[in-house]
């Protein structure tokens, strides 16, 4: 362990390993804020850090079974024509969801919803539900970021663990200001819903080996947020004139 923690390269190592992990953990971020927001306001904080803590363990189990992960390229069966793997048929489950749940969510949004008819037991059983829908998308978000972990450390285990204990301490600090910045502004969770539809079709395409590079779809949120930014600016210099927007 000593002659590990001497070795430059670890550190490099670990510093890019905690990048990736960061960078690939703000869509799981964004997630987690859309889902906790359907609980009450006093519950949410300790969703969130639950949820998030969940996210952690998921991300070592899948790191501690690395024979495992060599394995999931083999395909299982075919279906349209196409090798299914175990990642694959994660990828497809997953880009699923994110569909679905991505336009549910947009529909609510759009159409409206009565919250105060929800009785107490319906808001505890909604907890459980929101911790498992961070469970499982922390899984299919986390795979390719393990995967490619688990490639470039090889055996270096302690070191993909650190740097996911890295990446989830920067989330613990981020997903609350995150949380009440989407919630304060509805433009920014109709946007933020809009790329979790995105990236279920982006998951659901790449399950059935449609590959799109990830600079599309990452220069595509980009340019949407720069314009949501502007959006955002704008109002708020109307608002200090009085004006509306």
């Amino acid at each position: 362990m000593l002659a590990m923690l001497s070795d430059p390269q670890v550190w490099i190592l670990l510093l890019t390993l905690s990048t990736i992990e960061i960078v690939l953990g703000i869509d799981n971020l964004v997630f987690i804020s859309i889902a906790v927001s359907k609980l009450p306001v006093e519950k949410r904080e300790f969703a969130r850090k639950f949820g998030i803590a969940v996210a952690c363990i998921t991300r070592i189990m899948l790191l501690l079974t690395l024979a495992w992960l060599a394995s999931l390229t083999s395909d299982l069966f075919v279906l349209l024509g196409h090798g299914i793997s175990v990642r694959d048929l994660v990828l497809i489950l997953g880009g699923v969801f994110l569909l679905v749940k991505g336009a549910l969510e947009i529909r609510e949004l759009v159409g409206g919803s009565d919250h105060d008819a929800s009785p107490p037991a319906k808001a505890a059983a909604s907890f459980g539900g929101v911790i498992a829908q961070i469970a499982v998308i922390d899984i299919v978000f986390s795979l390719d970021s393990v995967i490619a972990a688990v490639g470039m450390a090889g055996e270096y285990v302690p070191v993909m663990v650190a740097a996911i204990l890295v990446a989830v301490s920067v989330m613990l600090l981020a997903a609350r200001p995150l949380g009440q910045f989407i919630d304060a502004n509805p433009t920014v969770k109709m946007l933020a819903l809009a790329f979790i539809v995105l990236i279920g079709a982006y998951l659901l395409l790449e399950g059935f080996d449609v590959h799109i590079p990830k600079g599309y779809i990452y220069g595509s949120m980009g340019f949407s947020v720069l314009v949501e930014v502007l959006n955002l600016w704008a109002k708020r210099n109307a608002r200090l004139r009085g004006e509306t927007y």
